[in-house]
């Protein structure tokens, strides 16, 4: 019995038996009470801990990210007033361009096919005329012989053999008046002697004896001209000249 009443009174001291007062029951040693206390004393500010740092971060993400949205936001009405603003100068560019294009086709008529050559300075008595390029028709009929026909008469000395005379001229084939030379198209007024077989036959016999600041025009056979061979570019067949003979010395 007392064997037993010890092995008792043993256990039920160490599950929290014991006369009141006494020191609080433990296990092996230990304070139960005193660890359950401290485990809850322990806990309750991790986990208030936690939980704020939880909401700081939580509000730290929600700060970055209307931070984001804001940068994204930013950047695309960037883009977008750029895109604007390039649309809007091309929009104005291309307006610019129909209208000079439009008023360039609305002034600017067809360019003729020969440009008109520049009016030429002249001595004082010339006749006005001369200081224009003449329009030059084909002629009519067979040509035979020499023909000169006065347009303008001047009223300066007549052209001798042997002086060099100074000329603007323009040269048409006489059949279908088209031109193959003209000194006018240069702006340089031709300077040679005459008379004396520096030019075609045609201007030694045509030219003397005309007043200097007329305007003739020759109508010259093949014969008198370039002949009837093309050979190298030389123009063959009859041909007609209007000449000015603006000076002879």
């Amino acid at each position: 019995m007392g064997t037993l009443g010890l092995w008792a009174g043993t256990v039920c001291a160490g599950l929290g038996g014991g006369p009141p007062g006494a020191h609080p029951p433990t296990l092996q040693g230990v304070d139960v009470s005193e660890r359950v206390e401290n485990r809850s004393a322990g806990q309750a500010p991790a986990t208030k801990a936690q939980r704020r740092l939880a909401a700081q971060l939580a509000e730290k993400k929600a700060a970055e990210a209307r931070r984001r949205r804001q940068s994204i936001l930013g950047a695309a009405v960037g883009v977008l007033a750029v895109v604007a603003l390039v649309g809007g100068l091309v929009w104005l560019n291309s307006g610019d361009d129909d209208k000079t294009s439009t008023a360039g086709s609305s002034a600017s008529p067809t360019a003729p096919a020969e440009p008109s050559a520049p009016a030429q300075e002249l001595p004082a008595g010339f006749d006005p005329a001369l200081k224009t390029k003449p329009t030059v028709q084909a002629g009519t009929g067979e040509l035979t012989k020499l023909t000169v026909t006065t347009l303008v008469k001047g009223t300066g000395p007549a052209v001798k053999a042997g002086q060099n005379i100074t000329t603007n001229y323009v040269g048409v084939f006489y059949k279908d008046g088209k031109q193959f030379d003209a000194s006018w198209d240069s702006g340089q007024p031709a300077t040679f002697q005459i008379g004396v077989g520096q030019v075609i036959k045609g201007w030694d016999q045509g030219l003397v004896g005309v007043p200097v600041g007329s305007r003739v025009q020759l109508d010259l056979p093949a014969e008198l001209a370039y002949g009837n061979d093309a050979a190298g570019g030389r123009p063959a067949g009859p041909l007609r000249f209007v000449v000015d003979v603006l000076a002879a010395q």
